[in-house]
């Protein structure tokens, strides 16, 4: 036999029957007319092959199948009811999984405030997705996201600038003694470069190297941001980065100010339906806090 959605609407109808006796009066709580009630009733008997009600004169009793009837359909509706119940308020509690993903140059200062978001709310469980790729939110990739870069434009993302970061190169005093000093952006001829494999060109910075410099030029690539800046401070190469990243590092000196081309701002974005809920609101007011300077 073939099940479709009508027949669950169907013994809803039949289940109000059999609860209040009476087509008027399941009717009225259906909210529909009673003629209505009882061709749905009459087309899930005809369906069924099987009497559900024997029609008197006060109303209608169920039969044997109808009893069975009853009895599983009134089960099934306490297990409606109790999931609505445990769905009802979901989105304002305080406590599940909460995903969040930001870039490895990030993965210090998100820390610090993930570490201080847990330490508020102890029932949520964090799951910190450290990637270059844009995890996508409208797939549930994320719930909060740290991107840094041209501003993204999904029509249902929620995004809030938090800063403007400013850029340069960087390389160690060794790698300056063997190749020499940066006189300009257009200075790249006899200079290393350190790169991402998979091309970040929504990141100024990395735009321009992979446009600008030759590729023979680039000697070293990793999908991790912390091995690039690992080689740059073994003097493998000349590293575009952030500023605040960077000065984590004393080893790592610019090679020319702040492009003013490359300042970069960093998004933080969420998607609208999970930006309702009480945790991601909870977690995106702390990051402001501590990020949006």
């Amino acid at each position: 036999m073939k099940h479709n959605n009508s027949h669950w609407s169907d013994i809803h109808f039949a289940y109000q029957v059999a609860l209040l006796g009476t087509l008027s009066a399941a009717a009225e709580a259906l909210g529909v007319h009673h003629s209505t009630v009882l061709r749905r009733i009459e087309a899930l008997e005809k369906r069924l092959n099987v009497r559900l009600f024997q029609r008197h004169a006060r109303g209608y009793a169920p039969t044997e199948a109808g009893r069975l009837l009853l009895k599983v359909a009134e089960e099934t509706q306490h297990s409606f009811d109790t999931l609505i119940g445990q769905l009802a308020g979901t989105d304002e509690q305080l406590s599940g999984k909460i995903i969040v993903t930001s870039v490895e140059s990030f993965a210090r200062e998100v820390t610090a405030v993930l570490a201080e978001f847990q330490d508020k709310h102890p029932e949520v469980r964090i799951e910190y997705m450290v990637d270059m790729r844009l995890l996508k939110p409208e797939y549930g990739e994320a719930h909060v996201c740290i991107r840094p870069g041209v501003k993204p434009s999904h029509p249902d993302y929620i995004v809030q600038q938090l800063r403007c970061s400013d850029a340069s190169l960087y390389a160690t005093k060794e790698y300056i003694r063997n190749f020499g000093p940066m006189k300009s952006l257009e200075h790249t001829q006899g200079h290393r470069f350190i790169s991402t494999i998979t091309p970040l060109l929504h990141v100024p910075f990395y735009h321009w190297l992979e446009t600008q410099v030759p590729a023979e030029q680039i000697y070293y690539r990793s999908s991790d941001l912390h091995a690039m800046l690992e080689a740059a401070r073994a003097g493998m190469g000349i590293v575009p980065f952030n500023s605040r990243g960077a000065a984590q590092h004393e080893a790592l000196i610019p090679m020319l100010d702040p492009v003013p081309e490359w300042e970069t701002e960093l998004w933080l974005v969420t998607h609208r339906d999970a930006h309702r809920t009480a945790k991601v609101q909870a977690l995106t007011q702390l990051i402001k806090e501590r990020m949006k300077c």
